[in-house]
């Protein structure tokens, strides 16, 4: 089993996270997603596994979301995720995906404990 998580060091939820891992004795690989943003298949797939939307994915309260207008119904899928790849602070944090010999699974770390479902 390997475990990643997207981490934001600055974010006490992230921290946290990463923490509630180590814990468990889990050393996951860490990502900080503002220095290497996931791609369009990483974040297509976060959301498949995830079952939600781009825009459930997204911070709604950071400023780059209320600057580019991504509140606007009219935007698709793909124009939402390219918004988090062009500006990866618009990404929940954080995101720990476990890869396992024939699948992965993935949670939000939203509150830390909804880790410990995939885990």
């Amino acid at each position: 089993m390997k475990v990643s998580i997207y981490h934001n060091p600055r974010c006490s939820k992230s921290r946290q996270t990463l923490q509630l891992l180590q814990d468990k004795g889990i050393e996951p690989q860490i990502i900080e997603y503002l220095k290497t943003p996931p791609n369009s298949e990483q974040i297509n797939t976060f959301l498949s596994k995830l079952n939600i939307s781009a825009r459930e994915l997204m911070r709604q309260g950071e400023n780059e979301y209320k600057d580019n207008n991504l509140s606007e119904e009219s935007l698709s899928q793909e124009q939402l995720v390219q918004s988090m790849i062009d500006n990866p602070i618009l990404i929940q944090r954080p995101i720990v995906v476990v890869e396992e010999e024939r699948d992965s699974k993935v949670a939000l770390g939203r509150p830390p404990e909804d880790i410990l479902k995939i885990l």
